[in-house]
């Protein structure tokens, strides 16, 4: 043993260098091997050995991607908790029956979405566009009030605030009645606030999860990939989704100090299996709890409208890049309009190419953003790119505040894609999301509606303005932009 601490005292020197070199190496050879992005593979070989040790714990914090080797083993089970949908399938000579004859281009994006998500096109749904907090809150609380068998619900933040405790006095209420609830939140989203509201729930008696949570060290990588879903069900036949969170400054009447627009949607029909689908597999993935049978997944089920309907979970493991992919389908497929409506808006060259191609043919694009963003850097480098869309004849708009939190997107007056899903590459490369697929005329025409009373007092933003912006503000955007994946 002497000889061996006498050693170590000698040649640490050595020692030390070699270990650094091996745990280079591996880290190098791990992002070569697994980085999709030839960039990302590049930068971040370039940061492991030109920042010797730091480089690679950050390549171990921020860029391995662990989730997907546990994730993936769950798809084995959804036949054993998902009953048969047969009798709702939507094949394509009904798409094509439900389309107008000038609309029936969009069939493609309806096969598309079949073999990206392995999910199949679902008919018999409502769909019910829920603006603001004003209007969404108050439904969500009375479908909680109404529940007989169950409730789930994921989100990312919760608030706890008067709207968050209103939540969770009605969660409490439902399992004093006995009915089955689950709660997942996002483990960085329930940090929001001061006071996490984590707590409360589990005092109600309320059964919570918080996802990825972990803070051992090595486990640390979980906090780059955040669940980012919205998905309330209540008796496994109403639905609620899209890009709100559950926290006051959406109730605009409040008058908040920081008051968010923001738009969700009511959901009914068959597709809300696929919404509950999608809660039980991050449920699962949390717990190992695996919820199934008729109080989770009923299977007596009624047409409750006429809206073609499809799930799209999103997320850094089996459904990698399956949101990014839909919007590029959808662009690819327009003809007459596009119309985006996002917070957010850092799309990658692939996105942005497809944005590009799709005005190139004619396609009138419009894109809504906030004019006040509330995180700052992600507006600079939001700018400091616009450039790549308008001249190209893109269209951007700046909405006036308050905020302006929603995510949608309608094409040529029949196709909608809703959801939580930013357009940046957090949002579709790091974050779990869910979108919907939707096709149905009343409910785009309703959306465009919205879309354009919000633009008409919006402004134009022209590419003469970004390019005239001041050499200091256009290298603070631009160094800004640099930092794009993970603002």
């Amino acid at each position: 043993m002497r000889v061996v601490i006498d050693a170590l005292r000698t040649f640490w020197p050595q020692i030390t260098a070699t270990a650094t070199v091996l745990f280079q190496l591996a880290t190098a050879a791990h992002a070569i091997l697994y980085k999709r992005d030839s960039r990302a593979a590049v930068a971040w070989v370039g940061l492991i050995w030109l920042s010797p040790i730091v480089g690679s714990v950050l390549y171990i914090l921020l860029g391995v991607n662990r989730v997907r080797r546990r994730a993936a083993g769950l798809r084995g089970h959804e036949s054993e908790h998902v009953p048969s949908l047969e009798r709702w399938l939507c094949a394509p000579p009904e798409v094509l029956e439900r389309l107008p004859d000038d609309r029936a281009h969009l069939l493609e994006m309806s096969r598309l979405g079949a073999r990206l998500t392995e999910l199949p096109l679902l008919r018999g749904n409502r769909v019910e566009p829920l603006i603001d907090g004003d209007v969404a809150y108050p439904a969500m609380l009375e479908a909680i009030e109404s529940a007989q068998q169950s409730i789930t619900l994921t989100i990312y933040i919760f608030s706890n605030d008067a709207i968050g405790r209103r939540f969770v006095d009605a969660l409490a209420r439902a399992v004093d009645r006995g009915v089955e609830v689950r709660v997942l939140i996002d483990a960085v989203g329930a940090r929001y606030a001061r006071s996490s509201i984590v707590r409360k729930l589990r005092a109600n008696r309320i059964p919570t999860a918080t996802f990825m949570s972990n803070l051992l060290l090595w486990r640390m990588p979980y906090f780059n990939l955040r669940s980012h879903r919205k998905i309330v069900v209540i008796d496994g036949y109403i639905g609620f989704t899209g890009g709100m969170n559950i926290r006051g400054e959406c109730v605009l009447a409040d008058r908040p100090a920081y008051p968010t627009r923001d738009m969700h949607f009511r959901v009914t029909g068959p597709v809300v299996e696929q919404l509950q689908a999608t809660f039980v597999e991050d449920w699962n993935f949390t717990t190992a709890e695996l919820l199934s049978g008729e109080k989770w997944f009923p299977s007596e089920r009624e047409a409750t409208g006429g809206v073609l309907a499809r799930a799209i979970p999103d997320g850094p493991d089996h459904d990698m890049d399956k949101m990014s992919m839909a919007f590029q389908g959808a662009l690819s497929v327009a003809r007459y309009s596009v119309r985006i409506v996002t917070p957010y808006f850092l799309p990658d060259r692939s996105l942005v190419a497809a944005i590009n191609t799709c005005a190139l043919r004619g396609v009138t694009v419009d894109i809504l953003l906030p004019s006040e963003n509330n995180l700052k850097m992600v507006s600079w480098a939001a700018t400091a790119q616009l450039w790549q869309v308008l001249e190209w004849g893109c269209r951007v708009w700046y909405s006036p505040p308050p905020f302006d939190h929603s995510k949608v997107m309608t094409v040529d007056g029949a196709l909608a894609v809703i959801g939580s899903s930013n357009w940046d590459s957090r949002s579709l490369r790091l974050n779990f999301e869910v979108g919907m697929e939707c096709y149905d005329t009343e409910l785009v025409y309703a959306l465009d509606q919205e879309i354009e009373a919000r633009i008409s007092v919006a402004r134009e933003v022209t590419l003469r303005e970004v390019n005239d912006r001041s050499f200091p503000v256009k290298l603070r955007d631009g160094a800004v932009r640099l930092f794009a994946p993970y603002l």
